[in-house]
């Protein structure tokens, strides 16, 4: 990865630094970000130089990189959690900790001092706040500026800032100081950001700083752990790795310090997985976007590309952990040609498209086959209106798909194309035939929405058959037996 992959001490709040940094870099880490406070640095201490110049040599010794945090809950005010802030209007503390962070980053030569701008206190009107804001801040970003330190101000859901956007005016009425970056926290993208995760690092551009990672909902601003939120982790890394981004980009989560050691393993793993994905993504972005070039240029190249596509996009199942064999789910370089065919259908005639699908399809190999299938579903999925001649050319490659013995050519057939148009009597025909080849249902799109008692009574026939004969009985045909029935169809639906 071209950043540093780092984790928050906030979330190792039951370890010494000198326990946690080693073991940080023992799992993989090559950073941490350091939150000032209790219970691992009090910035006002009397012996804060010997402390700082023992965790400089813990950072030297296992070469780890540092940003130093300033969301320490009770630090200036006991009882009332991170007050004051910039915003309030009595805020020297606030101003004396943040210079004191500014003289601390720059003896650990840490890379930015990322800190937040605050809520508006009640009675205070918003452009109040923001006036004190930016009057506090261009004294802070002197001081930073002239100890070569950089600020990096962190949007948060509920606070003033609350955007990258909102970060972006305020640098502007600053005169846009080079000692002010921003930080773009992942899991606050999804709860506030317009453009979601992807569009607020594009928009921090050049002025990101420091990233903070974690998974998040979109109505709670609460951090978790990768996998319990919505983030698309390998997007955001992709993204990253897109603007080259060689910053920090540290695990955030505070609450979390009952279980640091295995959710920091956890957290790493996940990161290399999502890494991995992003890595897979990003050929596939870039084989489909010369594929449209070069397509664009010449059609006739259309043939050649679709079937050389394997040799950039990875021949891997899309969903290892869910489909290990790629049967029911599909390929990457499936995925990848489905694509090329949705974004062909956008700027060629239907006409043309369809004749080159049905070309595709009979002078293609099983791989080329199932591409041309996963690009009628797609069609489907993203809610293109088919005209008559690509819905007739799309039945007449499912069918042929249907009459093989190619359990994949099978599962692709079933998809989004196959539940919209098939009639009622070939999509049973087609559901039978991958309970026959041991094929999970989970290839059937819209499987609830469409059995019917017909469907039913078939699977009850094909058990009693399999039964008569001695021979094992599939376990999904009992599904078929269980569904629901929602409607009559008549055999012509």
């Amino acid at each position: 990865m071209p950043f540093a992959v780092g984790y928050g001490t906030n979330g190792w709040a039951d370890h010494p630094l000198p326990v946690a940094i080693p073991l940080l870099a023992e799992q993989g880490y090559t950073a941490i970000a350091l939150t000032l406070g209790h219970p691992h640095i009090d910035p006002f201490a009397e012996d804060l130089t010997s402390q700082l110049a023992e965790i400089r040599t813990l950072l030297e010794r296992y070469q780890m990189r540092v940003v130093v945090e300033t969301g320490t809950r009770f630090l200036l005010d006991p009882k009332r959690k991170h007050r004051p802030t910039l915003v309030d209007q009595e805020a020297e503390a606030r101003m004396n900790f943040l210079r004191r962070a500014i003289d601390i980053a720059r003896a650990l030569d840490a890379e930015c001092v990322s800190f937040f701008s605050g809520v508006i206190p009640e009675g205070t009107k918003s452009s109040e706040g923001w006036d004190l804001l930016v009057k506090r801040l261009a004294d802070l970003v002197r001081y930073a500026a002239e100890r070569e330190v950089r600020l990096s101000l962190e949007p948060e859901p509920g606070m003033l800032v609350e955007t990258v956007a909102d970060a972006l005016r305020l640098r502007s009425e600053l005169g846009d100081p080079d000692a002010l970056g921003i930080t773009v926290d992942i899991g606050h993208c999804v709860v506030v950001e317009p453009g979601g995760v992807q569009g607020a690092l594009q928009q921090a551009g050049a002025l990101l700083a420091n990233v903070q990672l974690d998974d998040m909902l979109a109505h709670a601003h609460e951090h978790l752990p990768f996998g319990q939120g919505i983030v698309d982790l390998p997007q955001a890394l992709s993204t990253l790795a897109e603007m080259n981004y060689q910053g920090v980009a540290a695990v955030e989560l505070p609450r979390h310090s009952w279980d640091a050691p295995a959710l920091a393993e956890s957290s790493l793993r996940a990161i290399s997985q999502a890494w991995s994905e992003a890595k897979t993504q990003s050929a596939h972005g870039r084989w489909l976007s010369d594929a449209l070039a070069a397509i664009a240029n010449d059609p006739r190249c259309l043939p050649q590309i679709f079937a050389l596509a394997g040799r950039t996009v990875a021949r891997t199942p899309i969903n290892a952990q869910a489909d290990p064999t790629g049967v029911i789910f599909g390929m990457r370089v499936d995925h990848a040609r489905a694509d090329l065919i949705a974004e062909l259908f956008t700027v060629q005639d239907p006409e043309a498209l369809a004749q080159h699908l049905r070309d595709l399809y009979y002078r293609g190999d099983s791989a080329e086959r199932r591409g041309v299938l996963r690009g009628l579903n797609k069609l489907v999925d993203s809610g293109r209106q088919l005209e008559d001649r690509m819905i007739n050319t799309g039945l007449e490659i499912t069918g042929d798909a249907l009459r093989t013995n190619e359990t994949s050519l099978v599962a692709a057939a079933v998809g989004a194309f196959g539940a919209a148009h098939l009639d009622q009597h070939a999509w049973r025909h087609a559901v039978l035939k991958l309970v026959f080849m041991g094929v999970s249902l989970r290839a059937v799109q819209d499987l609830h929405v469409r059995a019917d008692e017909e469907l039913a009574r078939m699977a009850k026939d094909f058990a009693a058959e399999r039964r008569a004969a001695n021979r094992s009985i599939p376990e999904d045909v009992a599904l078929l037996t269980e569904l629901p029935i929602y409607s009559e169809r008549s055999d012509e639906g």
